[in-house]
């Protein structure tokens, strides 16, 4: 997995980049037709479009140590997380500063593009490059995690085995000062970078057409709710699970570094790409592009309300609630006394709201918004439905686990909750 993903990244590049989103495969299924297919169609494109130059050097590094300030010094409400038993029931402090901090970074961006000190198609323009200092940069920050918890004696949960531990990580905390690097990995850089690398495929398109056409406008729009929900409700994020008991170690460092802005953008290259290499846009019918966007803005505001039912329902059990006035807040979003099944362990499970309806609303919004990213681009090339493809598969697993280790832990109170909200995604369907 770990070798094995990033080496996907650069074979799914190479696709896009030179091969129009056409999946290549070897010549013959030799060795030495396996080898040459290795060494020239995809190494030697990789060394020659793709190799980690200054200039992407400094643009994404740039914006790591730039959003890297931001959370620690940008002004924003302080919430405590859940009590940690690492910790002997501590409450970790955390600064949500991401709403101030993703504001000015959006005025800064539109500064630097006007006055060209860094215009936005530089982006695009050097993808592949950036895309492999990503890469770089989460080995590098994920060895140096664990390294330093090893050294300081922080280590918690370790199985003993080093690769395995290394994946899922040494620490569940770590932290720079009051900077909570898990936190600041998981919403600060992945989301604003996707969202950047939309836009400057959208500013690319404008310069050289004088428009910017509605597959293109629609994955901004998309990149940018996503990203902006990121920051607009971060002081959420203190009492999901990730945060609660995730470690940090490769799996999600290098996923929200490199894994998420440079693999869930595939829509917008392709869109670009596509244009570029036979000077032709990627259109469609008023109905079909029209229903996209309804069906997109109507996810939305599921995963929308229903992250916020959720997490404003466990923040009140945590006595961290808050109101907050941040763009958009959208009716529902806050469920007035809902009703709820408590367990024996002193658990609340929520089943009012959309968490009545099924128990997993926010993931039946996030494919639905998943599978609107391909579908904009049409039916042209796998590489835009990647993201939706790989997405079901981690919910596959990640909902079989929830569902055994909820059985596991509530018991009859879990029967009882099943009872209640018999569907998982879809009502009177699954």
């Amino acid at each position: 997995m770990m070798l094995g993903f990033p080496s996907l990244m650069y074979y799914l590049w190479v696709c896009l980049e030179y091969h129009q989103g056409k999946l290549i495969v070897p010549s013959s299924f030799t060795v030495s037709g396996i080898s040459e297919f290795v060494s020239n169609d995809i190494i030697s494109k990789v060394i020659t479009g793709a190799f980690p130059t200054w200039t992407a050097i400094k643009i994404y590094m740039g914006y790591i140590v730039y959003s890297a300030l931001c959370a620690y010094f940008m002004p924003g409400p302080v919430v405590e997380g859940l009590p940690l038993p690492s910790l002997g029931g501590k409450r970790l402090k955390y600064l949500c500063n991401g709403l101030s901090s993703w504001y000015l970074t959006l005025t800064l961006s539109v500064i630097l593009h006007i006055t060209g000190i860094f215009r936005l198609t530089s982006i695009i323009d050097n993808f592949g490059s950036i895309m492999s200092v990503a890469i770089i940069w989460g080995f590098t920050m994920t060895t140096a995690v664990y390294v330093l918890t090893y050294l300081s004696g922080k280590q918690h949960r370790m199985s003993g085995n080093l690769i395995y531990d290394y994946f899922m990580g040494a620490c569940l905390n770590p932290r720079i000062g009051r900077l909570d690097l898990k936190m600041w990995a998981e919403t600060r850089v992945p989301w604003p970078v996707l969202f950047y690398i939309s836009v400057s495929c959208a500013v690319k398109e404008y310069e050289l057409r004088g428009t910017v056409s509605a597959p293109v406008a629609f994955m901004v729009l998309a990149h940018f709710l996503y990203s902006n929900a990121c920051q607009k409700g971060e002081e959420c994020i203190p009492t999901s699970w990730d945060i609660f008991y995730e470690k940090d170690g490769f799996m999600l460092i290098f996923w929200n570094m490199a894994g998420v802005p440079f693999t869930y953008c595939f829509s917008s290259i392709y869109l670009m790409k596509y244009e570029l290499t036979t000077g032709n846009v990627i259109t469609h019918s008023l109905p079909y592009t029209v229903g996209l966007y309804a069906a997109l803005l109507f996810a939305y505001y599921i995963f929308d309300t229903g992250n916020s039912q959720k997490n404003r329902f466990r923040m009140e059990q945590n006595g961290s609630f808050m109101v907050r006035n941040a763009f958009p807040q959208l009716p529902y979003g806050h469920i007035k006394n809902p009703s709820y099944i408590k367990t024996e362990h002193g658990n609340l499970l929520l089943t009012d709201g959309w968490w009545g309806v099924v128990r997993k609303p926010h993931y039946t919004a996030d494919l639905i918004m998943a599978l609107s990213w391909g579908m904009i681009t049409g039916f042209g090339s796998f590489l835009p439905y990647f993201y939706i493809t790989f997405f079901i598969f981690v919910l596959t697993h990640r909902v079989t686990r929830d569902m055994q280790r909820c059985a596991k832990k509530y018991g009859k109170d879990w029967d009882r909750y099943c009872e209640r909200v018999p569907y998982i995604f879809i009502p009177y369907v699954f």
